[in-house]
């Protein structure tokens, strides 16, 4: 058993007040490592921290802020092979998917090194003589980030990245599930050079951490990625502490496909969409709505590609799917086989547990077919290898099945039409819209969120994160 990895509270690494074992989904005997679990002393401690750090270095130049930033992209770009390896084994992301997943985190610390010495501001010509008047960003103070366990490198580095490079100071917990690749992330930020306090890392249960940080005072941001219902209770925590709150949480993702499509490239939509990551992502295509004219020629062909999928040991050449995340997960896919069936949907394609050379939490990616929009199965998120496919008249009632959801996080359409794809991104009710591209896939420098029950607060990634990780402050000055 390796050492212990401990929690960074105020510029040092400390134990916690409990341990957890973080263990292989490929491969159940296998552990990856020990991981302190801080309680909300340590927690409360990291705030402090955080809290007391924040003047100074609000303070610093953006060159500053640049060249940490800069530092800690150039190590994890270095070693994205190694990292991949860790966040293969914790969470079960294929190789392939988690050295991809590696390489985005040191994009994105790169992208806000820039963004740290772009940091906007306006002048403006004032409605009185002999007056100025501007418009600075300035950082918010200390920001609690709560991450999920999907995406444990990326989403880490979407929102640690734009926190530090706009000048606030940094709590993180990341999900139980996957404290490797976070442990892993704060050693490289750390070794960059951020100053005491300014970045802090506590491990542990949501229950114990997350409440921890909700409850206390000096935190003055949180961004949350997450289940709907965690974070209805982060936003009503929030809003009753009048504090800034960011939150991404579920998708009931549809990818349209019509009558013209090219066939061949909606399957691979598809196929991409809604089982690569083992349909572990919140932009999954969950929802496959078909046109009827080729609904049966569409089904026959999506059935034929997932036969050849080979589900198997996230680390193993050639896998292309890996196992889910842990037996609670695979609990619950399971539990959704036997929903959608009793409400009436035919179950296809797989589902099946199976068996590998390792103990892991195994499962056959699952379609259904003849589904229907009103269906749990259509209606709620599985969060795994699951899809339903749903007929549709024509593209008006394709529309509106895409559209009759509490979320709205991301859709797509597969069509040869401009003129059904410039109305479907007009008048799709989600954040974001893919045309003939799977419904996963967001580059790191642009928007990233939804709308209705996905999102709620201003948007991640790219320029647009400033609007979460800075205050507006105006000026009048007499000339």
């Amino acid at each position: 058993m390796s050492a212990l990895h401990k929690n960074f509270i105020a510029g040092d690494w400390v134990e916690g007040a409990g341990v957890t074992h973080d263990i292989n989904p490929s491969d159940t005997n296998d552990v990856v490592g020990e991981y302190a679990q801080a309680d909300a002393a340590q927690t409360g401690a990291a705030i402090e921290a955080a809290h007391a750090a924040f003047p100074a270095w609000a303070r610093t130049t953006p060159q500053e802020r640049h060249d940490i930033l800069l530092r800690a992209s150039s190590e994890i770009l270095a070693r994205r092979e190694e990292l991949a390896r860790v966040l293969a084994r914790e969470e079960g992301k294929t190789l392939q998917e988690a050295t991809y997943e590696a390489g985005r985190a040191g994009q994105i610390f790169d992208f806000f090194a820039g963004e740290a010495l772009r940091i906007p501001g306006e002048k403006f010509a004032s409605v009185r003589p002999g007056v100025d008047v501007e418009a600075t960003r300035e950082p918010v103070g200390v920001i609690g980030i709560i991450a999920p366990w999907n995406f444990p490198i990326a989403i880490p580095a979407w929102k640690i990245a734009p926190a530090l490079a706009f000048g606030n100071a940094v709590v993180f917990k990341p999900a139980d599930l996957v404290p490797g690749s976070a442990h892993a992330l704060a050693e490289i930020i750390v070794r960059a050079g951020v100053p005491k306090g300014v970045f802090n890392l506590v491990m542990g249960r949501g229950s114990v951490v997350g409440q921890a940080m909700l409850d206390h005072r000096r935190v003055d941001a949180i961004t949350f990625t997450g289940s709907v219902a965690t974070g209805r209770r982060v936003a009503a925590s929030c809003a009753g502490a009048m504090r800034k709150f960011q939150l991404e949480m579920g998708g009931k993702n549809p990818l349209v496909v019509l009558a013209d499509a090219d066939l061949a490239n909606a399957v691979e939509c598809a196929v991409n969409g809604a089982y690569f990551s083992t349909g572990q992502r919140c932009t999954a295509s969950s929802r496959i709505i078909v046109e009827e004219p080729v609904y049966r020629r569409f089904a026959d062909a999506l059935i034929e590609r997932m036969r050849g999928l080979v589900v198997d040991d996230a680390l193993k050449a050639g896998t292309q799917i890996g196992p889910v995340v842990d037996a609670n997960q695979l609990e619950q896919d399971q539990s959704y086989l036997a929903i959608g069936q009793g409400e009436g949907a035919k179950l296809a394609l797989g589902g099946e547990r199976l068996n590998r050379a390792t103990p892991g939490f195994y499962m056959a990616p699952a379609l259904f077919l003849d589904a229907d929009n009103s269906m749990r199965i259509s209606r709620e998120e599985i969060f795994g290898p699951v899809s339903a496919m749903i007929p549709a008249r024509d593209y008006d009632h394709a529309l509106s099945i895409a559209n009759d959801t509490e979320f709205g996080l991301c859709a797509g359409i597969c069509t040869a039409s401009l003129k059904r794809a410039s109305h479907f991104k007009r008048n799709a009710e989600a954040g974001m819209v893919m045309v003939n591209l799977p419904t996963a896939g967001v580059g790191y420098h642009a928007p990233f969120g939804g709308r209705k029950g996905s999102s709620l607060g201003p948007r991640e990634q790219g320029r647009y994160a400033a609007e979460f990780y800075t205050t507006v402050k105006t000026a009048y000055t007499l000339a």
